[in-house]
């Protein structure tokens, strides 16, 4: 299980190639990417679900829409991703950070700069059992809330 709440990421020249107008596949060559497609269908192939959900603002930001746009190959891979917009929200009780949850025993949190930027050290690993459940719940009440991938269409 993997929630994003962020309305921008780091910077990559894909997203520019995009709102420069591109609309090619600029990631069939980022070999990160590229890797991490592989991973997904290799874990999806043994059953295993990888989920991600996506909390975003009205409207959307330059960068959700082309994480929308690029979205289709993680898709294509086997991830499971869904979107909710932040003010369908209210209710629901967050942790302050992006995350994800592995084997339902692990959590691990992304600690971003201002800029969407990250660093390996601002990854936390824990599996303190109340981080577990308030990330858990969190993700969990998203995804019932939230539109799957190919319902949704951006403004």
């Amino acid at each position: 299980m993997h929630l994003e709440m962020r309305d921008a990421y780091m910077p990559d020249p894909a997203f520019d190639a995009w709102l420069g107008g591109s609309r090619e596949d600029h990631l069939t060559e980022d070999e990160d990417f590229q890797t991490w497609l592989e991973w997904v269908r290799e874990t999806t192939a043994r059953g295993v679900a990888v989920r991600r959900a996506r909390v975003f603002s009205v409207p959307e930001s330059d960068y959700i829409r082309w994480e929308h746009f690029i979205s289709h190959a993680n898709v294509a891979a086997g991830e499971d991703i869904r979107w909710l917009s932040r003010r369908d929200t209210t209710g629901i009780a967050f942790p302050g950070n992006d995350f994800w949850i592995f084997d339902d025993a692990q959590v691990l949190v992304q600690h971003f700069a201002g800029d969407g930027t990250i660093r390996a050290q601002w990854r936390e690993l824990t599996t303190d059992p109340g981080v577990l459940e308030l990330c858990r719940s969190a993700f969990e009440a998203v995804w019932e809330r939230a539109v799957p991938h190919g319902d949704y269409k951006p403004t």
